[in-house]
């Protein structure tokens, strides 16, 4: 068996990439260092799917999964446009209630897409799979407003890699998901503190977040209003809402998957982050996504992607086991959450896990040193970073930023030394990870995600478990963050398959609304 990519990539080299990133952010592009890419299709990928459930267990078309979806269209059981209409109509019942969408097409549009031959013919894996991307995505047949009056009414003239990918491979846009202004906070009202999408497991409770910023590609998936979602990530907005609402999503390493055409904040951290229901469906928008793009130099020169969707596959029989050998490490204090129930979860998901073939709990790790000084402000964050990008805006009208404004001129204030401080600092805290975290286990239970945002590491999210929200009492999903060294997707995946092989809280979806 060939082992995981992890263990094969030099990290040093990945430390000099990371260097020539943020070199390359001061001088708006740059030659980085890597080797040549190669590249299987998917559709090979794709070739031993796990079976689908019949039909008739099913109480609609949008309760199937990406991959069943996947293997569905491939017979001929299920066709794209009964897909289109069965997630149309559960949209135009719900969705003022869940409030996920800011943007949607015409049914027209997207039957007459659903009845089109996809143009990656031989790569069409997502052919009539419903999605849900940011707003902060471009997409050239619907606006693209960043939760902000500072977008406002933008209508971009071209898809973003993503979605232009995505749609090649037959995917099919079933709206723009609302975010937090300018990837900040929760989905609100452009110019307000008045919040709008609902988190799936409490619709009728506008006080309970669905977290941000990807809080409409959340809601959206875990509503069954989309199959799937991208999401971005500068600092948690991928694995916060996945957590809040019980989905499986991929952070990847950063340069996995192409930023072009993707309204940015920070130069050297943001990510997109398949947002999927299922280890498995996450692997497969992965392994669609993952590709050199021309127009991202930061996507030039990694090592070719490996095969996710086998890494996602639960292996073998009836326990199974994780695929590798795998260390797993825990971070101080994460099993001793305040919530006692939180608790109570993750005790549980470490026995399963130790139980496990293949894996080796190490217990709690030692950080790497000065890691306080350097995953906090001033040094942790991407502080002045995300100014560069709003210059003019904020000089035509700084009321357009509503809340979001205290950060964006908080980078115009900053000192050049400061700005350079915190570059240091991502490349010490990136070395130590490498050579004083992961050389203690493969992957880390963490409770947050930001050291591994900064300096671009994978991190997974997925659901353990409910517990009760105090104040009203309601159900609510639990999840965990594990993250990995660079190019650490395929033992986080396995992991993730193997722990839902063997359990169904991923399979548990909230109720619909009620009216």
């Amino acid at each position: 068996m060939r082992p995981p990519q992890d263990s094969v990539v030099s990290r040093r080299w990945f430390l000099d990439r990371m260097a020539w990133v943020t070199t390359a952010a001061a001088g708006g592009a740059a030659v980085l260092p890597g080797t040549a890419w190669g590249r299987e299709t998917t559709r090979e990928y794709l070739r031993d799917m796990p079976e689908p459930r019949p039909l008739q267990v099913l109480d609609d078309l949008t309760e199937l999964t990406l991959a069943e979806t996947v293997s569905l269209v491939r017979r001929g059981t299920v066709t794209p446009e009964e897909l289109v209409r069965a997630h149309v109509a559960r949209i135009e019942r719900y969705d003022h209630a869940y409030q996920a969408y800011a943007a949607r097409p015409s049914l027209d549009a997207l039957l007459e897409t659903a009845g089109t031959e996809p143009t990656d013919g031989d790569r069409a894996a997502l052919r009539g799979v419903c999605l849900a991307p940011k707003d902060n995505v471009y997409t050239s047949d619907l606006l693209t407003e960043g939760g902000s009056l500072v977008y406002e009414g933008f209508q971009p003239d071209y898809d973003a890699t993503v979605v232009a990918t995505m749609r090649a491979a037959g995917g099919l846009v079933v709206g723009k998901a609302q975010m937090g202004n300018l990837a900040g906070g929760r989905a609100q009202v452009y110019g307000t503190t008045t919040p709008t999408t609902r988190n799936a497991w409490t619709p009728d409770d506008v006080e309970y977040s669905p977290a941000g910023s990807s809080s409409g590609t959340g809601t959206a998936v875990a509503a069954r209003m989309a199959v799937a979602g991208l999401g971005t990530q500068t600092g948690g907005s991928v694995v916060g809402p996945g957590n809040a609402q019980g989905l499986t999503c991929i952070k990847p390493t950063f340069g996995r998957i192409s930023l072009h055409g993707v309204i940015p904040l920070s130069y050297t951290r943001d990510h997109i982050g398949p947002m999927a229901r299922t280890a498995l469906d996450a692997a497969i928008l992965l392994q669609v996504l993952a590709h050199p793009d021309p127009n991202d130099p930061r996507t030039l020169g990694l090592p070719p992607a490996p095969n996710y969707v086998q890494a996602a596959t639960p292996f073998p029989g009836d326990r199974p086991a994780v695929r590798w050998p795998t260390r797993i490490g825990i971070a101080p204090g994460w099993l001793e959450p305040e919530d006692e129930r939180v608790a109570e979860l993750r005790r549980s998901f470490v026995r399963e896990l130790e139980a496990m073939g293949n894996v080796r709990v190490v217990g709690e790790v030692t950080l790497p040193e000065q890691w306080e000084e350097l995953t906090s402000p001033p040094l942790g964050g991407s502080h002045g970073d995300p100014t560069a990008f709003f210059i003019e805006p904020l000089r035509r009208d700084v009321r357009l930023f509503g809340d979001r404004l205290p950060r964006f001129l908080n980078g115009m204030l900053q000192s050049a030394d400061t700005y350079v401080k915190v570059q240091q600092a991502r490349m010490l805290l990136l070395h130590r990870i490498q050579t004083q975290l992961f050389n203690q286990c493969d992957v880390l239970l963490t409770q947050g995600s930001g050291a591994f945002d900064g300096t671009g590491m994978p991190v997974l999210c997925m659901p353990i478990g409910f517990g009760t929200e105090p104040r009203t009492g309601k159900t609510v999903p639990r999840g965990v963050n594990l993250a990995a060294p660079p190019f650490g997707e395929e033992r986080l995946f396995a992991v993730a398959a193997a722990w839902q092989a063997r359990t169904d809280h991923h399979t548990v979806r909230p109720e619909d609304p009620v009216g």
